[in-house]
């Protein structure tokens, strides 16, 4: 099952909390379905609860009885045709709710919802029959997908109006149907408890701290593999002009104090400065002038036979 339709058969569990409400999701799922019209139309589901649902909503709500029909999604996979064959029942639907399906735009009647209960259910029913969610593992995306611009821009301003947190949707036209949409997780959380998906919304959670903590733990890997690396890569210089100075004249021929650094380094080539200075007794600033000593004295010696530099 998809993240949407997860979520999706989640809010078709949800009860209204009073009959405005019904009404109010009713009006929201079959107002987005593309058969809100006088004219003869169909509603096409790849999700069983939800046409299940939209019927119900219909004989409780309006007191319409839709038809429910075996279909074939665009996408060729099994889905469910929803329809009002009935003249009279498609008018009776936009008479309910304020509309006479004569207007030139099709507009939200926010007289239906007066009450913020009502928003919210609403709302709900505009995303069971337009709503999609992205898989949170792959991106953070919610979308209504609505036909029509006045409508898209209605939904836009109803979402960005939630007084229970702060939503900033942004609205984009792509391919004749304009999405109204969020990106932000955490507004996607909240919506989805909003509209009664607090599973949904826990698992998204679930996913966005996996998110983090794999990514936290992958920054601190790399962070530790450049340090090695930068490690390894000066522990190799300096053992190379460590060499090429006991070719030519032998450990015996440094001063004391950069013959022990130099014998230290030889024995163990993964130890950091912080470790030769302990057990040197000095500190890591003098450990570093004494090793700058030795690559300089190496570094010479090289030169004079003609190879590059370290």
């Amino acid at each position: 099952m998809s993240f949407t339709s997860s979520i999706k058969t989640e809010l078709c569990k949800v009860e209204p909390k009073h009959q405005c409400c019904l009404q109010a999701e009713c009006y929201g799922i079959w107002l987005f379905s593309k058969c809100f019209t006088i004219k003869e139309s169909c509603f096409i589901t790849e999700c069983a609860p939800v046409a299940r649902h939209m019927l119900e909503l219909a004989a409780a709500g309006v007191g319409v009885s839709p038809q429910l029909t075996y279909a074939i999604s665009r996408r060729s996979l099994p889905a469910y045709k929803v329809t009002l064959p009935e003249e009279q029942d498609r008018a009776c639907l936009l008479q309910s709710f304020g509309h006479t399906g004569k207007e030139p735009s099709l507009r939200i009647n926010r007289g239906v919802l007066e009450a913020d209960c009502c928003q919210e259910a609403f709302l709900r029913g505009a995303f069971l029959a337009c709503g999609v969610a992205t898989d949170p593992n792959k991106s953070y995306h919610l979308e209504y997908a609505v036909p029509y611009q006045n409508l898209a821009f209605d939904l836009y301003t109803l979402l960005g109006e939630i007084s229970s947190f702060s939503a900033t949707p942004a609205i984009v036209r792509r391919q004749g149907v304009y999405g109204v949409y969020m990106k932000d997780s955490a507004q996607i959380e909240n919506l989805l408890i909003y509209l009664g998906a607090g599973k949904a919304s826990m698992d998204l959670m679930q996913v966005k701290m996996y998110k983090e903590v794999k990514n936290n733990i992958n920054r601190k890997t790399n962070f530790e593999t450049a340090n090695m690396d930068k490690t390894y890569s000066a522990s190799a210089r300096q053992i190379a002009a460590i060499a090429a100075i006991n070719d030519a004249h032998g450990l015996e021929s440094l001063p004391d104090n950069l013959r022990e650094l130099a014998k230290l380094r030889l024995d163990d080539p993964e130890l950091t400065l912080r470790e030769l200075s302990v057990l040197l007794g000095i500190s890591r600033s003098g450990v570093n002038h004494r090793m700058k000593k030795l690559l300089e004295i190496g570094e010479c010696l090289i030169a004079q036979r003609g190879i590059d530099g370290l």
